[in-house]
């Protein structure tokens, strides 16, 4: 696994032996390029950040900062480990990342919220159902930001208020949702 593109571009990342299920590099070549300019200056969070992937391609293409939650100590020191070998810096938290949600470090807000977790169950619910219900959420992200969330194809978006599809694009066992809050969807935006 490596960077695609930007500063860092062509940088091997390293991958924590276990637990993890890193984005690939064409997944995350699609992401980014859908995301466009968007990404210059975006404040980053990078949710079940596992080796930081996102949030560091995002560094490397321009963001102005990112955060990455992890709750897995091998996790963490490999994320700490690939923002040194790109010469990138970036908040690491250790926890889980629901008990972030419900109590986040210092308020902040974010242009750009990555999450790929676990295509598990949790609490007898998929991971895609908790985090679109859950309202801290919807506060860390700012008036016009994005969320961007990995999924099992297949797996039934549920039915959540406050979010709507800008995007969805499958990529072999990967899918990507694009969403927004609800009350910055525009009309003449184009849904998938």
């Amino acid at each position: 696994m490596r960077v695609v593109a930007g500063t860092a571009g062509g940088i091997r990342l390293d991958v924590p032996k276990a637990n993890v299920r890193p984005t690939m590099d064409r997944v995350k070549a699609a992401i980014f390029s859908s995301l466009g300019e968007a990404v210059i200056d975006a404040r980053v969070l990078d949710l079940f950040a596992g080796t930081g992937a996102l949030g560091i391609e995002a560094l490397s293409r321009g963001a102005a900062s990112a955060c990455f939650v992890e709750q897995d100590g091998e996790a963490i020191a490999v994320i700490e480990r690939n923002l040194a070998r790109v010469k990138a810096s970036g908040r690491v938290v250790r926890r889980d990342v629901f008990d972030f949600l419900r109590r986040p470090i210092d308020g902040a807000r974010y242009d750009l919220v990555f999450a790929d977790p676990p295509y598990e169950k949790a609490e007898g619910r998929s991971f895609t159902e908790l985090l679109l219900s859950d309202n801290g959420l919807s506060d860390l992200i700012a008036d016009t930001g994005t969320f961007i969330l990995e999924k099992r194809p297949g797996e039934e978006l549920p039915s959540a208020e406050q979010w709507r599809v800008l995007r969805a694009k499958t990529y072999g066992a990967t899918e990507v949702i694009f969403l927004t809050l609800a009350g910055n969807f525009s009309p003449n935006e184009t849904t998938a």
